[in-house]
């Protein structure tokens, strides 16, 4: 049976985003640099990605307290964060809900090189589509906004791969639109996704391969 919908990170501050002068300086050059996920990506020139990745608990701290409305309790409880970066959302995790048992993984060597170094050794480098956990491994798992960036194939495999690993509880967010509007947005703005599809697609993908985790969706 398939998730629930539910914007687990409405409280997640959204910066505000110039669709225009991004579209003009999108290349698939550009986009091909971002793809590495290296130092360009996370903290080199904004073209590229973030153009300096560091921590701020205004982002993931105001977050938590919906994840522990909607999942319950996660004192004690093991979590995967599936595209974990340098691991701020776990930090922040563990900081809040200390007996909470946190790890992470990211494509991104250079991400886990350069995370919080208070959950450092809880991140491990990784594909999403080959998870390196046992099944039933984790009480929940998260990823945010990162298996649309495989393609189609490996996407349904990341997925697939979340509910393995986990004893039932599970949350992703992925790029997708509802109109031909937010389509052209979402081109526009898209750095790094390989896999974007509708509302009513991503919901059909998730039944046709048995997600039956909750789930949301980042619309520019």
């Amino acid at each position: 049976m398939l998730g629930r919908e539910i914007d687990l990170l409405r409280m997640y501050p959204r910066a505000s985003r110039n669709l225009d002068e991004r579209l003009a300086s999108k290349t698939e050059e550009i986009r091909e640099i971002a793809r590495r996920f290296d130092r360009d990506f996370f903290d080199g020139d904004r073209k590229h990605g973030y153009g300096g990745f560091s921590y701020n608990p205004k982002y993931w701290e105001p977050v938590i307290p919906d994840f522990v409305k909607h999942f319950g309790p996660l004192d004690g409880k093991s979590i995967l964060d599936v595209g974990c970066a340098k691991g701020f959302m776990l930090y922040d995790i563990k900081r809040l809900i200390p007996s909470a048992e946190v790890t992470g993984l990211d494509i991104s060597k250079y991400a886990i090189e350069n995370s919080m170094p208070e959950v450092r050794s809880n991140l491990v480098v990784g594909n999403a589509n080959s998870l390196p956990f046992a099944s039933n491994a984790f009480d929940l798992v998260i990823s945010i906004n990162t298996v649309h960036n495989l393609e189609l194939k490996e996407c349904k495999e990341a997925i697939q791969e979340i509910s393995r690993v986990s004893k039932g509880a599970a949350f992703l967010t992925v790029d997708a639109f509802s109109t031909e509007e937010e389509r052209e947005r979402m081109m526009a703005w898209n750095l790094t996704a390989k896999t974007i599809l509708s509302i009513d697609d991503w919901k059909t993908l998730f039944q046709e391969i048995g997600y039956e985790g909750d789930f949301f969706w980042f619309i520019p």
